[in-house]
């Protein structure tokens, strides 16, 4: 598209855009005066549904009339309202509902898999991953390789970017895990890096580490609700997720996980096991041998978060209402235009570390500003654009198609011009 940089152009976009309606349903921020702030921080935290609201106040309401009895009698009966969302969530990432589950936090599901899918031996027990993973995911496979006694030094294998790049080539990393491979028994990489905005292909990712004999997972975190996916057909073995950013689920929002069907009837596999894992026939009559659930919902430990998961709920209802296919094409079009803007700016001084390749990036641009520190984001935030800061000069946009318009990226480049002059 042959884009204008002017307002009445980015004002025209938003006229011709068929998804605008869908902002109404969330609330923008404001400031002090009442003003509506630009949000571009849904890589961070999605904003509010209006209709989360409704969908807790239900739970509120059965609780209050029906208490305990909620569990089987509610409108939506606590005890299976995790399966609700399944169906939803497995159209956003690409699988079967039976291969999903919403439970937990991120790290804690990433432990879960790990017990279950990182099985070192003398031979095969390092763990590849980015080296400049979300720290979480660092932190999370290190503790593992310590914990099965095995030195992080030499069990842990980082990607690394070539020389003066930022992102980490595809062929750069299929080679690695071709020269490697039969010494890796984990490949866990964020599919869309939370630092770069770069999305993985994970398709041949998956497709070289199992060729090697590895198993392969992936953090979602910045993906789910954000990019393209497609797990059950590409075979990754796990992923996991958090649902507060592109899947607007609240402040520490429950989590999701991915098992692949393939494992779902693997009983050597071990787990961590816990009773709402347990087969639901004879889940009540509370026996003391552990019978799992076919599927990922057999990895579950406790009963959901029923509050959690109605906020979720509501979202992934607009989403449904969407499609995946309409969003990740605004997605592509908001984000050109602000690539295109960006640009237009023609100063060395910024530099995109984000891929300019459409099928290599989702709804985020890292834009580095040379020379300068964090006074150059207080400045814009000041001005009333809510944006993230990464240490030390990246500042982190996301124009999330639910809710931003063409109109939010062509004041906040007009703000960014301001605060650089």
């Amino acid at each position: 598209m042959n884009f204008k940089n002017n307002i009445d152009y980015a004002k025209k976009l938003d006229a011709q855009d068929s998804l605008n309606i869908y902002r109404e349903k969330f609330y923008i921020p404001k400031n002090q005066n009442g003003e509506e702030r630009i949000y571009l921080c849904g890589n961070s935290l999605g904003l509010q549904p209006k209709s989360t609201r409704e969908y807790t106040e239900r739970i509120f309401k059965d609780w209050q009339m029906l208490g305990v009895d909620g569990h089987f009698n509610a409108k939506n009966p606590w005890v299976s309202y995790h399966e609700i969302l399944s169906d939803k969530m497995a159209r956003i990432v690409g699988a079967k509902p039976n291969e999903v589950v919403s439970m937990n936090s991120l790290t804690v599901n990433l432990h879960l898999m790990m017990v279950s899918f990182y099985r070192p031996t003398k031979r095969r027990n390092r763990i590849l991953i980015e080296a400049n993973a979300f720290p979480s995911d660092q932190y999370a496979v290190k503790s593992q390789i310590k914990f099965h006694g095995y030195d992080i030094d030499a069990s842990l294998v980082e990607l690394i970017p070539r020389k003066g790049e930022s992102v980490v080539r595809i062929e750069d990393i299929l080679k690695l895990i071709e020269d490697e491979g039969e010494t890796i028994a984990l490949v866990m990489i964020g599919g869309l890096n939370y630092y770069t905005g770069q999305v993985f292909d994970m398709q041949s990712i998956t497709k070289q580490g199992h060729k090697k004999g590895c198993i392969v997972g992936f953090d979602l975190a910045h993906g789910v609700g954000n990019i393209p996916l497609q797990l059950h057909d590409w075979k990754v073995d796990f992923a996991v997720w958090c649902t507060y950013k592109y899947l607007n689920s609240g402040p520490g929002g429950i989590a999701g996980c991915f098992v692949h069907e393939k494992h779902k009837n693997n009983k050597s596999l071990p787990r961590f096991e816990g009773w709402w894992g347990h087969d639901k026939e004879s889940r009540f009559l509370m026996g003391d041998k552990f019978i799992p659930i076919p599927g990922a919902e057999g990895w579950q430990l406790s009963n959901a978060p029923i509050l959690s998961l109605a906020a979720l709920h509501a979202s992934l209802d607009i989403f449904v209402l969407v499609g995946m296919d309409k969003l990740q094409a605004k997605a592509r079009n908001l984000t050109s235009y602000l690539e295109y803007l960006l640009n237009e700016i023609q100063l060395d001084q910024i530099q995109i570390i984000t891929p300019s390749d459409k099928n290599e990036r989702g709804s985020q641009l890292s834009i580095r500003v040379i020379n300068c520190n964090k006074l150059l984001f207080n400045a814009i935030s000041e001005k009333g654009v809510i944006i993230d800061w990464r240490e030390p000069d990246i500042i982190r946009v996301s124009p999330v198609p639910l809710y931003n318009s063409y109109t939010d990226v062509y004041r906040f480049v007009e703000i960014l011009k301001e605060c650089l002059n």
